[in-house]
């Protein structure tokens, strides 16, 4: 499976030539010689995983176009002049925004790439976050359920029923990960990846294997998703990702590599207008409208990714996809 995901090429109608940013906010930075050959930190190029995406995209939607945000965020080069920062971004009648970035460096690779559906779709968000270096690979891979699959037992049966054992099977092969924060289960479904694993030809078989079953198990369900004519349906969706794009916004754990890179303005630029972009568009309500026990004595919010201190330790859903906290049954 592994050499699939190696050898597989973009269409022609697909490339994108990688440029300097030239938008006023993003400076040109431009390389005074040619970049190091990339160390060997995995055997998984993460190119080949868009590659893989956007091809499989195409064949699933009638129209798949480069979204306006390409024009802006495109490529950039880090502040060390040796890393490179690769986006894209698409859309299609059912996807508002598909975008994915690609961090490269001597040292590290990190994917991050993600589809998010037009309000009138309840469907899930696709989530793939990859973080590799030499010794370690850090993995986040999940439809992120739109509505809480926790108490709303019928969305979890509608998406969710069908794909337990895709979940389960992998959840063997990419056992879970240690502590997860119970702010950010939340964000989860019960067939999510949460892994930490040192690289080998099994782990990165079973990272590209899953990786490209999760991604058609989401299209499929594009495939069978209805488009939504009640207003008040529409405008809970719209809500719905408003408020799971302004909580990745604020707490995304890679803003710390961001800012190491970039700096601190272009890093909050990148999460907020085109990691999560939606924001300004989805909704008007602001992190602690949502999330208000994060507020600080002075209206600040509080820069600790977790609140309440609660975390899971070991998968808390069972076999059947039943949230059961720290239950031992939950264990697969």
């Amino acid at each position: 499976m592994l050499n699939i995901c190696l050898t597989l090429k973009s269409p022609p109608l697909l490339t994108t030539t990688f440029t300097s940013i030239s938008s006023s906010s993003w400076r040109r930075r431009r390389k005074r010689k040619e970049p190091h050959t990339l160390l060997q930190v995995s055997a998984v190029s993460y190119q080949d995983f868009i590659h893989f995406a956007l091809n499989e995209t195409k064949t699933h939607t009638t129209l798949l176009v480069p979204s306006p945000l390409q024009d802006k965020y495109n490529a950039l080069i880090a502040n060390d002049e040796k890393t490179e920062l690769k986006m894209l971004s698409y859309r299609a009648p059912k996807i508002r925004l598909l975008r994915s970035m690609n961090i490269q460096s001597e040292l590290m690779q990190v994917f991050d790439f993600a589809v998010f559906p037009n309000p009138e779709f309840d469907l899930p968000i696709f989530c793939a976050n990859f973080f590799t270096t030499a010794n370690k690979n850090i993995i986040v891979l999940d439809l992120n359920p739109l509505h809480d699959v926790i108490s709303q037992r019928d969305y979890k049966d509608k998406y969710y029923k069908n794909l337990m054992p895709l979940g389960l099977k992998y959840a063997k092969l990419l056992p879970w990960g240690g502590k997860l924060t119970s702010e950010s289960i939340k964000f989860f479904s019960p067939i999510v990846i949460w892994a930490k694993f040192t690289s080998s030809q099994d782990k990165n078989d079973a990272l590209c294997s899953a990786f490209m079953e999760y991604y058609k198990a989401w299209l499929a369900l594009m495939d069978q998703s209805i488009e939504e004519k009640d207003t008040s349906q529409i405008k809970r969706n719209c809500e719905a990702q408003h408020r799971y794009l302004t909580w990745r916004a604020e707490k995304d754990p890679g803003h710390g590599v961001l800012k190491k890179l970039i700096g601190e303005t272009l890093a909050k630029d990148l999460l907020r207008n085109f990691l999560f972009s939606g924001i300004d568009e989805l909704g008007s309500k602001k992190f602690l409208d949502y999330f208000p026990e994060y507020c600080c004595k002075d209206g600040a919010i509080n820069e600790k990714r977790s609140i309440v201190g609660k975390s899971f330790e070991s998968r808390p859903w069972n076999s059947s996809g039943e949230f059961v906290g720290d239950n031992s049954e939950a264990n697969i």
